[in-house]
C-alpha cells in the first residue's frame, strides 16, 4: 500500500505565465546535484553557473576533505588561535551547536577525531586495506580528549577559538545547508517553483508545469521491504540518515554493522536497530542534522526529542523479520 505525505500549508501561487522548464546538474561534495525549476520570463538562464559557484564556495569553507578549506585550516591550527569565520560558516556552526546543546551531546560538530578514528574521515578509511577497528582504549582516549576541549564560539564577532586539537566535521549538516543555498540562489533570481537535490537530500517549492507539487519517494532500506511513501515537497525539505550507506563489519560487532553514524557520547557506532531516519522540515540543513541526531538518540529518546519540537520524522527499525516503522505525530498528520 502506497502512503502519501502532503504538507499542511499550501501556497496557491502559480508559476508566472510563459515560464519554461529548466534543468541543471553538476557535482559537489563527492556526489551529484540537480535542479528542476520553472524559469520565469526575463530571468537569466545562467543559473547553473550561479548554483555551481555557490556550491564551490561552500566546499571551500566547510569541506574536511580539502586541507585549505576554512574548516581544514581551523583543524590544523595551533592551540590558542582565533579564526575569523565567513557568514555561511557561522550559520552552520551556530545551528550545529544549537542541536548539540538540545540533544545533550548526541550531536557534536566537534566529533572529527572520533570520525577519523572509526575510519569515516578523509584518511585511514574503513574501506581501505589495513584498516582495523579501534581498540576500546583508543576510543576512551579520544572521548577524553574531546571532553577536555573548549572551542569557544564568539558569534557576535564571527570567530572561533582553536583550543588545540579540536576537529570540526560538518559532514552531517553541510550537504543539507548546501541544498538550502541552492534554493536561496534560485529565489534570489526570482525562481519560486523548483526542486533541488544533492546526494538524495531535497528541497521543493511551488509546483510543476502541470500544477502538481514536486513528488518524491522517501528513501527505503535496500534489501528490505520498506514502506512505499511519496511526499509532496511543497515548501518542504527531506533528508534521510541510514546505517546502510557507509559501514563495515568485524568480529567485535558480530552481526551488527559499524555504521558511519557515531554516538559522540559513547564513542561507538550506533547500535539501536535504527536502519534509517527520515525528517521533513522547511529547511534542509535542519532535516540533515536532525535525522542524524534522532538516529543517535534511538527509537524512544529520538522520537520523544522530535515530538517535543514538532518535527516530522519517520524511523525504520531492523527487526528479526524485517522492518518496523515508527513516526511522530507531525509526520502522521501529513499522511493522506
Amino acid at each position: 500500500m502506497r502512503q502519501v505525505l502532503v504538507p499542511l500549508a499550501i501556497d496557491p501561487a502559480t508559476p508566472p505565465s510563459g515560464s519554461t522548464l529548466f534543468d541543471a546538474a553538476g557535482t559537489t561534495m563527492g556526489t551529484s546535484w540537480s535542479a528542476h525549476l520553472l524559469l520565469p520570463p526575463g530571468v537569466r538562464s545562467n543559473l547553473q553557473e550561479q548554483m555551481q559557484r555557490e556550491l564551490d564556495g561552500i566546499v571551500l569553507e566547510m569541506s574536511h576533505w580539502e586541507p585549505d578549506s576554512v574548516l581544514g585550516r581551523y583543524n590544523r591550527a595551533p592551540g590558542g588561535s582565533w579564526h575569523a569565520l565567513p557568514p555561511r560558516f557561522v550559520a552552520v556552526l551556530d545551528y550545529a551547536l544549537e542541536v548539540a546543546a538540545a540533544s545533550g551531546g548526541a550531536y557534536d560538530p566537534f566529533a572529527g577525531a572520533l570520525v577519523n578514528l572509526w575510519g569515516f574521515g578523509p584518511e585511514r578509511r574503513y574501506n581501505q586495506a589495513g584498516f582495523y577497528a579501534p581498540a576500546p582504549e583508543s576510543v576512551a582516549a579520544t572521548l577524553a580528549q574531546r571532553a577536555a576541549l573548549d572551542p569557544v564560539f564568539d558569534r557576535a564577532n564571527a570567530r572561533l577559538l582553536q583550543p588545540g586539537g579540536a576537529l570540526l566535521d560538518f559532514s552531517s549538516i553541510a550537504k543539507g545547508y548546501a541544498v538550502d543555498r541552492l534554493a536561496w540562489c534560485l529565489e534570489r533570481h526570482g525562481v519560486h517553483h523548483y526542486l533541488v537535490e544533492i546526494g538524495g537530500e531535497l528541497r521543493g517549492a511551488g509546483m510543476k508545469p502541470d500544477g502538481q507539487p514536486w513528488w518524491v519517494t522517501l528513501e527505503g532500506v535496500p534489501g528490505l521491504d520498506s514502506p512505499a511513501t511519496a511526499a509532496a515537497l511543497h515548501g518542504l525539505s527531506v533528508a534521510t540518515s541510514g546505517d546502510y550507506r557507509r559501514y563495515f563489519e568485524h568480529a567485535g560487532f558480530e552481526t551488527r554493522r559499524a555504521s558511519h553514524t557515531l554516538d559522540p557520547r559513547t564513542g561507538y557506532p550506533v547500535a539501536n536497530d535504527v536502519a534509517s531516519c527520515t525528517v521533513l522540515h522547511p529547511h534542509c540543513m535542519a532535516a540533515d542534522a536532525l535525522s542524524t541526531t534522532i538516529t543517535v538518540l534511538g527509537p524512544d529518546a529520538g522520537l520523544a526529542f522530535a515530538e517535543e519540537r514538532g518535527v516530522a520524522a519517520r524511523l525504520l527499525l531492523r527487526t528479526g523479520s524485517g522492518l518496523a516503522e515508527r513516526s511522530t505525530s507531525a509526520y502522521r498528520a501529513m499522511l493522506q
